[in-house]
């Protein structure tokens, strides 16, 4: 056995053993940074080691601060697990170590970013003729979708951003509700745009689409970009798409959408009405890390015209071998990136068009079942309107609250992040992990009632 297949075999088996603790380890890491750095050793050693001694070393060393992510009962931020087909292509995207960017270089990987692509837009009920670019993940597919806009509506007052840049051109005019995710101001940033106009938001963070009329009808003529959202990320909600993209239509904005994880409600047909209206937006991100559950990191920017997305994003050098049709560089910022294509490919045809809509109502069924088990607690109040995968809740007073939450993390059996949503303390659950079972939902339940006593 040569050294790289024995420091192969290590990893599979510290892998295997790694996923086999997920249903009964505590989800919370065990151990401090400063513990970490002292197992791996501070300093560099003087001569090479045995390649598969390095794994076991990482693997040792590394494991009690690791939280347990992939676990059902890991419920903070919005974190799905790995489907086992998506895990495995991921395995195989290491090993090919491709650098996805030419379909002369890498026909195998373009092929599988066509095919993948072309089944997200028709689950996600999406324009068949959209282009599909795999970023890093949301924050990356807004940049990118938000690129293409920021390009198009400039273009169209006749300034032109490839050559000119921003100075000296015409102010772009960004609207979006007040509850944004905190991505889009990130992604303007980058883009030289500056925060957007905010608009006022219902109680559950959906647009007012009068508010949005009205703001658009301030901005006057300006180039205008639009940003609507598929799924508040504390209480779940979508903007009512169908008012507020004829309002945007109305002032010749751009639409994107912001459908980091609830984009993915449009696969299923019982969610799909979640989404109505959506399909007639200019451009959307959403993660296929999140609801989709492939491995980090996997981002999805989709754009309607093709030409807009490949204006802003696509790149030229004599060295490059381009074709005819277009190239994944075209559709993404990044010249080196992995083969993402291919776990989304393993993924969907691992599920299929009823898999994935299984999942996604698996995880609202259980979003509810927490909703009703949590509302039964002494003191607890679910604040939101659960209509996705978001449950807020509160404990009485932001003290007993976070309480509540540094009690749960105590206890270990899942992990639950707090938050603040208007002005008060809340728990924030999203149930967004493929793996979620009804005993995993039981057992944080009752981890949450030990926790709310003890408070």
């Amino acid at each position: 056995m040569d050294a790289r297949e024995a420091a192969l075999r290590r990893a599979h088996d510290h892998a295997v053993r790694w996923l086999a603790s997920l249903s009964d380890r505590r989800v919370p890491a065990r151990a401090s940074v400063d513990e970490i750095v002292r197992a791996l050793g501070a300093e560099l050693p003087d001569g090479p080691s045995t390649p598969a001694d390095v794994v076991d070393l990482m693997a040792t060393a590394c494991e009690p601060g690791l939280t347990a992510f992939p676990s059902g009962r890991f419920y903070g931020f919005v974190v799905g697990g790995t489907e086992p087909a998506a895990l495995a292509a991921d395995w195989l995207v290491s090993a090919w170590d491709q650098n996805c960017v030419m379909r002369a270089v890498s026909p195998a990987y373009a092929a599988a970013e066509d095919v993948a692509g072309a089944w997200l837009l028709d689950l996600l009920g999406l324009p068949s003729a959209g282009s599909v670019g795999f970023t890093t993940g949301a924050t990356m597919a807004n940049f990118t979708c938000l690129a293409a806009g920021r390009d198009t509506v400039l273009r169209r007052t006749g300034w032109n951003v490839d050559r000119d840049g921003l100075t000296g051109g015409p102010a772009v005019h960004v609207v979006a509700g007040e509850s944004r995710h905190m991505a889009i101001d990130m992604a303007l940033r980058y883009l030289g745009l500056g925060r957007p106009d905010l608009v006022k938001a219902d109680d559950q963070g959906r647009i007012e689409p009068d508010a949005l009329r009205h703001a658009l009808t301030a901005g006057g003529q300006s180039p205008t970009i639009v940003i609507l959202q598929a799924g508040d990320v504390h209480s779940g909600a979508f903007d009512p798409f169908v008012e507020s993209v004829r309002a945007a239509r109305e002032a010749d904005a751009w639409v994107h959408v912001d459908g980091a994880f609830g984009l993915w409600a449009a696969a299923s047909p019982r969610y799909a009405h979640l989404t109505a209206g959506c399909p007639d937006a200019d451009s959307w991100a959403t993660d296929a890390h999140k609801t989709l559950n492939v491995p980090y990191d996997c981002g999805l920017a989709i754009v309607r015209d093709p030409s807009a997305l490949r204006a802003a994003m696509g790149e030229r050098g004599d060295y490059l071998i381009q074709h005819e049709h277009g190239d994944p560089i075209d559709k993404v910022p990044e010249l080196s990136r992995r083969g993402r294509a291919f776990t989304v490919w393993a993924a969907l045809r691992s599920l299929g068009r009823s898999g994935v809509a299984d999942l996604v109502e698996r995880l609202c069924g259980h979003a509810r079942t927490f909703a009703t088990g949590i509302a039964e607690i002494d003191g607890a109040t679910v604040l939101n309107e659960v209509v996705f995968t978001q449950v807020c809740a509160e404990f009485g007073s932001d003290e007993r609250t976070d309480r509540v939450l540094a009690r749960l993390l105590e206890d270990g059996t899942a992990w639950i992040s707090g938050s603040t949503w208007h002005g008060r303390r809340v728990m924030r659950i999203s149930v967004s992990n493929w793996s979620t079972s009804d005993d995993d939902v039981r057992r944080t339940l009752d981890a949450i009632r030990r926790a709310a006593v003890s408070a």
